[in-house]
Formats: structure tokens, C-alpha cells, sequence
């Protein structure tokens, strides 16, 4: 399948079927998931019935899908996937920025790289007009991420945590960047 974004050391690509045992891999280790379960390791059956089936949905007002998976350009290594997923299918006047990376690929920038491309496509390509993105308030390195890439604080909130996690109590953090505040970093 061809490449929807290509970085410097990225290729980030529409998944496929063939992807459920990386999508387990990624969603198992307990530290990449410490800020979105607890930790709790996902089911195979889980991975293919829910989560598997949401990153290949197809948004209609972009004619792309809202997930992608990411590889390391030069080795075609799978690190993890990028969300840019307009939160109206009707729309994409807004989009929610994410990202889940393997732990081998923490600290090296690719969430930042891989991030800075998705807005720059969005808002010159895709129509674009609001990135929100948001994490635990305890999760700075998912925070640091959001401010490298040209998002800011816009506030913080409590949401409806089905399970209580470590952190949780602190609540969760929403950033932002419009199109306005980015055509004048440009």
C-alpha cells in the first residue's frame, strides 16, 4: 500500500489485517500502555475485533483514514502508529492528534517528526482548521510531544475513566494549535 506521509526517518502508511500482531505487540507492553489502561495487556480477539477495525475506518471528508501506521523509513521497522482523525465524519475542520510508539523508538523524536508532518499535511492539504490533542495530566512526555510540535495548553478536565489508573486523579490535559496560530509560526 502506498505511503500517505514520508519524513526524514518515517513512512507512515494506511494499516492492513496483516498488522494484528504488531498491534498486539505494541498494545501489550505495559509501559507503553501505562497511561491509557493502567498497563493491562489487550487480547488478541481485542485487537482484531475493536481495535484493528477503528484504525482502518475511512473518514468520508478526507478520503483517508485517521490512523496510520508508522515505520522506520530505512529499515521498514514497524514503531507504532500516528492518529490525525477528523472527530466529525462530516467535517475535517477539526482533527485529534495522537500517537502510540514501541519503547525502542521513545526518546528519538519520531513522535515530534511524525507530529509536525501531520499538521503541515493537514492544514495544507487536508482542510484542517483546529488540532486538538490530549493526555493524562501526569504524562509529560506525551505533553512535551504536543509543545515541540506548536500545540499549546488549552485546559484541563476530568473525563469519565471506566477503570481508575495511577495518575488518573490528576485528570487529563487538552492542547491545541489552529490554523491561524500556525500560519504565523511559519
Amino acid at each position: 500500500m502506498p505511503a500517505f506521509l514520508e519524513t526524514d526517518r518515517l513512512t507512515l502508511r494506511p494499516f492492513t489485517e496483516a498488522d494484528a500482531d504488531h498491534l498486539f505487540a505494541l498494545d501489550n507492553d505495559p509501559e507503553v500502555m501505562r497511561f491509557i489502561n493502567g498497563g493491562k495487556p489487550t487480547a488478541p480477539e481485542t485487537v482484531r475485533a475493536k481495535v484493528l477495525p477503528r484504525l482502518l475506518h475511512d473518514h468520508p471528508c478526507t478520503g483517508t483514514r485517521g490512523f496510520w501506521a508508522a515505520e522506520e523509513r530505512a529499515t521498514g521497522t514497524f514503531l507504532g502508529w500516528f492518529e490525525f482523525r477528523p472527530l466529525d465524519d462530516r467535517s475535517p475542520a477539526v482533527v485529534e492528534l495522537g500517537y502510540r510508539l514501541n519503547r525502542a523508538s521513545w526518546g528519538r523524536g519520531y513522535a515530534t517528526e511524525g507530529s509536525l508532518a501531520l499538521i503541515d499535511k493537514g492544514f495544507t492539504e487536508l482542510r484542517t482548521e483546529r488540532v486538538t490533542a490530549n493526555t493524562m495530566a501526569v504524562n509529560s512526555g506525551s505533553r512535551r510531544v504536543m509543545e515541540k510540535s506548536g500545540l499549546t495548553f488549552l485546559r484541563s478536565f476530568f473525563g469519565d475513566w471506566p477503570d481508575t489508573i495511577p495518575g488518573s486523579e490528576h485528570g487529563e490535559v487538552e492542547y491545541e494549535l489552529t490554523r491561524a496560530q500556525w500560519e504565523q509560526r511559519r
